[in-house]
């Protein structure tokens, strides 16, 4: 650990110049450059920003109105800017975030980070699969009330069921989750952020279709009260713009790849503005097209009971489009998932990416792990919001900003603490609110808030 009096060599020690030049060395100890572009490092970022939480944007839209819920996007981006700048500016020897911990809080930090990043992937790869399974095969247990895409077509078979459609996904995702470097999946990568801009497209097609046919009216500006049992239900939307944010652990991987470390700071920039425009117009369009019907997933909404008045075939390119897109997706996240588990299983042991053995049993193991859960639970949309408001408001916010608030290079600034201390304030408080309203309405026997909809 390097003490608060440690600067790189070379570095003058006065001056913002010289504060710059130490926090964040080109590379790690006696890592060879990369050669990835910075448009490569915006598309794997963008991708790791845009994945599942999307489908809540429109319903978090129609808790909070659409003037409250774009500010709460360009808040929660703002704050990720921060947080990732913090983890950059921290970063000394093996470029991780779990070393970045390490670093600041010993063994016992990096292992609760790499706990913390394995529980936030495990559940959002499997909601990744259950919605690629509710998109194909329709939700379980919603019999024709709200059908996938193959019962539709074809009517049912064993081959338009779920188990089926979940093995014939992972064959199509093997040959990509054996990537051994993040950087090869930049066409991927680049492939997936198009289809998140066709469905938004699509849903901006739709929406203004339905507004000029009069089957649509203008969403709400600001928040419904009437339709609170409690003001505090509005803190449920929180947790789905925070897990939306959520791609702080794939920060160094991909920052190591590039031929300009330095560059990484613009590409996560560039890639914030780009998914809060994408995040900003999916809810508004969303919101829009289904009103108060709006479903926590709103891919469920796409289909024939949608009553939007347009194709049926334009429905299903909406549907197809995310689910080929989480497709895409999905290897980006489950490299972050296996680096994090081999981490805190294997320490010490050679790279991952050199051991073929232990690489291909640990991909078999969470894959398996991953589609037995897929398979076993029809809906994990709640548990999605506990999680946005414990794992991933922790990995996003409250972890950069103890690093910064530990300070053990002894170079924080007072603003910088200040912003630390009130990204942890607001996090802690958000999220306990969010967590309470979820708990008593779950007592209470009721469905608010994210995951209410209404008659």
């Amino acid at each position: 650990m390097a003490s608060k009096s440690s600067r790189g060599p070379g570095v003058a020690t006065g001056g913002s110049e010289a504060e710059e030049a130490l926090l964040l060395p080109e590379h790690g100890a006696g890592a060879p450059p990369g050669n990835a572009s910075v448009l490569g490092a915006v598309f794997n970022v963008s991708t790791s920003v845009v994945g599942a939480g999307i489908m809540s944007i429109p319903a978090a839209m129609r808790v909070l109105g659409v003037a409250p819920a774009v500010a709460l996007i360009a808040g929660v981006a703002l704050l990720a800017s921060v947080a990732v700048d913090f983890m950059l500016r921290y970063t000394r020897g093996t470029p991780s975030y779990a070393a970045l911990m390490g670093g600041s809080f010993g063994r016992a930090g990096a292992a609760l980070l790499n706990v913390f990043i394995a529980f936030n992937c495990v559940g959002t790869l499997t909601v990744y699969l259950i919605i690629i399974g509710d998109v194909m095969s329709g939700p379980v247990g919603s019999g024709e009330a709200h059908a996938g895409v193959l019962p539709e077509w074809f009517g049912p078979h064993w081959w338009t069921g779920r188990d089926a459609v979940l093995v014939a996904a992972a064959v199509i995702l093997l040959p990509l989750v054996l990537r051994r470097r993040v950087d090869s999946l930049r066409y991927t990568s680049a492939v997936s952020i198009l289809l998140a801009a066709v469905f938004m497209l699509i849903t901006m097609g739709i929406a203004v279709y339905t507004l000029f046919t009069g089957t649509a009216k203008m969403p709400r500006m600001l928040p419904d009260f009437s339709t609170l049992a409690s003001p505090f239900e509005l803190f449920t939307a929180v947790p789905v713009i925070v897990v939306a944010f959520t791609f702080h652990f794939n920060v160094h991987p991909i920052r190591a790849e590039l031929s300009k470390t330095s560059d990484m700071k613009s590409a996560v920039r560039i890639s914030l503005v780009l998914c809060s425009a994408i995040y900003a117009a999916v809810g508004f369009f969303g919101f829009l097209l289904f009103g108060e019907a709006t479903m926590p997933d709103v891919l469920a909404n796409f289909d024939r009971s949608s009553g939007s008045g347009v194709p049926q075939a334009l429905n299903d390119a909406a549907r197809l489009s995310y689910a080929l897109h989480l497709v895409l997706v999905f290897p980006l996240l489950h490299y972050s998932l296996r680096v994090n588990v081999d981490e805190l299983l294997f320490p010490g042991r050679r790279p991952l990416a050199t051991d073929t053995r232990r690489f291909v049993a640990l991909t078999a193991a969470l894959m398996a792990a991953l589609y037995a859960l897929a398979i076993a639970i029809p809906s994990i949309w709640t548990l999605f919001q506990y999680t946005g408001s414990t794992f991933a408001v922790c990995i996003s916010l409250i972890f950069p900003g103890a690093i910064v608030l530990r300070d053990v290079h002894g170079i924080a600034k007072r603003k910088d603490k200040a912003m630390a201390a009130m990204m942890i304030t607001l996090a802690v408080i958000t999220s306990s609110i969010a967590i309470a309203s979820n708990v008593m309405s779950s007592i209470n026997g009721e469905v608010k808030g994210v995951n209410a909809v209404a008659s």
